[in-house]
């Protein structure tokens, strides 16, 4: 059924006349994008496979999909070629590759331990109160998100398996009525806070790089590294203050303070044992990127930045090339963050979001910009109750968005576009299946 439901509903959609404005092939490039984005979402093969099946099919059907009869009436145009080079176009874009070098930064984190070393000393120091220990909790995911853009890996990989042991200590089990005692607290709260770190960086969620890509194909508008830190910065500050505290307001925990957690964490800290070199140095690459994203951006792109550092841990021994082989999140990422980008290219090249953006900005031309910006990142934040997948919402959904709001007459196209990019990684609490983490957290009991 997973794989029968995409395929129907194209077919039953390519079916339909085209409707009046629309080019013929726009409409039937339109019937295989929509099949896609649901197999996305049902998954009946990995995401990866339904990318790259998604850009094989295109290409295949080129002729009738992808170009105009005006280009293929051209003598000189070269429709084969064309569409290869269009297929694959997405594997050579800079922001692509930013993502998959982070990955390989949080393989640093694991493998040096510094990673574990850092949520273990903040358990320690702030262990002694529940409220403390969720602040410690959202520390350090924070301190880890700006060089892990997966929160499967910064949360569910490293923080998780963690704090999953600190229940047990107050004598707080899985799926029993002594799950609330802390437990419930300690969970909810580091998955809520990795919700939030995700939209405070651009390097914290893979679709945030998809997005970034995204806002500049249609807008011709480039977000940096800085800019998107210091838009969200406001709000993302604020949240992340409150958060623990919220939600030990609104989910309270039985148990209030022990030293149970911090005697733990202490003995843990005891086998790790001193800081070595290796975490030392990485700590220093880090903070290096971070300030040449931040303040060398218009020298050297961040992409590059990224690029060595992932050569310098390397040549520092810090990875190794069969870490870089063997690192299967980096990999799985590439290709879901690629294809997506040329698909929604796609829709654009067709035609088919303008005309689509055109209808939509026609029908609602009576709101005033703030009310239209309002309603249209309240609609696309709310659909993420639809999605299993962020990559999956951004690829179905970004580009429509920014072209509406683009052709909504008085609409600030820059902080409107930025405004729905943020929203990727709060949409991660919606449900238990939001985000990649939420699973995990949910299957802890």
């Amino acid at each position: 059924m997973k794989a029968t439901v995409p395929i129907a509903i194209a077919i039953v959609v390519a079916l339909i006349p085209t409707p009046s404005g629309l080019a013929p092939h726009a409409w039937l490039y339109f019937a295989i994008f929509l099949g896609i984005v649901l197999a996305l979402i049902l998954e009946p093969v990995p995401a990866s496979a339904v990318g790259l099946l998604g850009v094989t099919i295109v290409a295949a059907a080129a002729p009738w999909t992808l170009f105009s009869p005006a280009e293929l009436a051209t003598q000189s145009f070269d429709a084969p070629t064309r569409a290869i080079e269009w297929a694959v176009s997405g594997f050579a874009n800079t922001t692509i590759w930013l993502s998959f070098a982070a990955f390989l930064f949080a393989t640093g984190y694991q493998k040096t331990g510094l990673g574990r070393r850092i949520a273990l000393l903040l358990v320690y120091s702030m262990g002694r109160r529940t409220i403390l220990l969720g602040y410690a909790i959202m520390l350090a995911d924070l301190i880890l998100v700006p060089f892990t853009p997966s929160n499967t890996a910064r949360s569910a990989g490293t923080i998780f398996p963690i704090i999953r042991n600190l229940p047990l200590l107050y004598g707080s089990h899985p799926h029993t009525p002594s799950a609330r005692r802390i437990g419930g607290y300690v969970m909810w709260t580091a998955l809520a806070a990795t919700s939030v770190t995700s939209s405070l960086f651009v390097t914290a969620l893979a679709p945030n790089v998809l997005t970034i890509e995204m806002i500049q194909t249609a807008t011709h508008v480039r977000i940096t590294w800085i800019q998107w830190f210091l838009g969200f910065a406001p709000a993302g500050m604020l949240l992340l203050a409150v958060l623990p505290l919220l939600v030990f307001v609104l989910f309270p925990p039985e148990v209030r303070k022990g030293t149970q957690a911090v005697r733990w964490a202490g003995q843990e800290l005891a086998q790790i044992g001193v800081v070595s070199r290796r975490e030392y140095i990485l700590a220093a690459l880090v903070v290096g990127a971070i300030l040449l994203w931040a303040f060398a951006d218009r020298y050297v792109h961040p992409s590059t930045v990224a690029l060595i550092v992932v050569g310098l841990m390397l040549t520092c021994g810090l990875l190794s090339w069969n870490d870089i082989l063997r690192n299967r999140e980096a990999w799985k990422a590439l290709v879901p963050l690629a294809t997506p980008v040329t698909l929604a290219g796609g829709l654009s090249r067709t035609g088919f979001i303008i005309w689509f953006a055109e209808g939509v900005s026609g029908a609602k031309k009576s709101l005033p910009p703030i009310a239209t910006m309002i309603v249209l990142i309240t609609v696309y934040f709310f659909s993420h109750y639809l999605f299993a997948s962020i990559t999956a919402h951004v690829t179905a959904m970004m580009p429509i968005m920014i072209e509406i709001g683009a052709r909504s007459p008085g609409v600030p196209v820059e902080e409107f576009a930025m405004l729905l990019a943020f929203s990727h990684g709060l949409m991660g609490i919606l449900t238990p299946y939001a985000s990649t983490s939420g699973p995990v957290y949910l299957g802890s009991g």
